[in-house]
């Protein structure tokens, strides 16, 4: 495949990679500005709760500690979907990245194929030269005692032979489907298909889940559901418990 091929293709492929990046940091963006609001609610429970602990009663202290308590777990949910929005750009850049060195890979294989037939053509071409040359040679020699016969039978041969040696080697090149990368054996596999990461993943919010992470279509997911999410595994383990 030319280098022109390989060019485009994989420009084609990274054509929506920014959009999707921006994409990504500006919701990273969104989860933080929401946590710093948060920290800031929290901020002022904790201070009412300190000047005011003397006169609240039960009741309103505890209140105020439920509401702090879930301020906490909110900004412990946008931390881990922080975390998820870092992981998936991440394996978007990763995966460009290695469709790139793929590519290099086989456009090099080419460049070497195509130099092998090179020198396999000048080889080839000098040989024949070299075999003209003592042909040329003979008929001279022909010439002086029969000239006749040198004019007949040397040089129609001479050209037709000439005309073999000099035709250039064809080969059909088919291109390799750039899009089937191969897969490194040594690479993790996740999810209940037991594949490679890729696209959109999820995490089990259990932490002794054996498998940890899923592709959104394997669980049937569109969006990142809100709160706290269990694979189907763990989901039934849970509610056997």
């Amino acid at each position: 495949m030319a280098a022109g091929m390989y060019l485009e293709h994989y420009l084609d492929s990274i054509e929506n990679l920014p959009f999707e990046l921006q994409r990504n940091f500006n919701l990273m963006r969104d989860l933080d500005q929401r946590t710093e609001d948060l920290k800031g609610q929290i901020d002022s429970l904790a201070k009412e709760y300190t000047s005011n602990a003397r006169t609240l009663s039960s009741e309103q202290k505890l209140s105020i500690l439920r509401q702090i308590q879930q301020s906490y777990s909110k900004c412990k949910e946008f931390g881990d979907d922080k975390v998820q929005l870092a992981m998936q750009t991440y394996e978007m850049v990763d995966k460009h990245i290695r469709r790139l060195d793929t590519d290099l890979a086989r456009f090099e294989a080419d460049l070497k194929e195509k130099q092998i037939e090179s020198t396999d053509y000048d080889s080839t071409s000098s040989k024949g030269k070299k075999s003209d040359s003592r042909q040329k040679e003979k008929k001279v020699a022909k010439t002086r005692s029969k000239v006749k016969s040198s004019d007949e039978d040397g040089s129609p041969k001479s050209a037709q032979k000439k005309v073999k040696l000099l035709q250039p080697c064809v080969v059909n090149v088919h291109p390799s489907d750039v899009l089937d990368m191969p897969v490194d054996p040594n690479e993790p596999t996740y999810c209940l298909c037991h594949q490679v990461s890729y696209g959109e993943m999820i995490g089990c919010d259990n932490t002794d889940c054996s498998i940890e992470w899923f592709h959104f279509a394997c669980v049937g997911l569109t969006t990142k559901p809100r709160g706290k999410w269990y694979c189907p595994r763990c989901s039934q383990d849970r509610k056997r418990k």
